[in-house]
């Protein structure tokens, strides 16, 4: 996927957030975690963070049920965590 293309499917996600990302960009927005700035839909690579904290080089998920177990999110912790990214996930229903 180009980048242009990832760009665009990031933004179209934000425009179609769930509920969850909604309440969670609630609590993360405008640096109101201990005054970290963070992004959401944020391309990294060949994939797309819910929540992304540059700086800190933190990634936040947030998970539904089709992530139990999930083998792409492994690959992806993975190659976020190669690059030097801290990933935290959520279950949605802890959200």
């Amino acid at each position: 996927m180009r980048e242009g293309q990832k760009r665009d499917l990031a933004r179209s996600i934000r425009r179609n957030a769930t509920d969850t990302e909604r309440a969670m960009w609630g609590l993360l927005r405008d640096r109101r975690l201990n005054g970290i700035k963070f992004r959401r839909q944020v391309p990294i690579g060949p994939f797309i963070a819910d929540f992304a904290a540059i700086e800190r080089r933190l990634v936040i998920e947030c998970d539904g049920g089709q992530h139990a177990e999930s083998l792409a999110d492994a690959k992806r912790d993975a190659f976020l965590a190669d690059g030097g990214w801290r990933v935290l996930r959520f279950w949605n229903n802890d959200i």
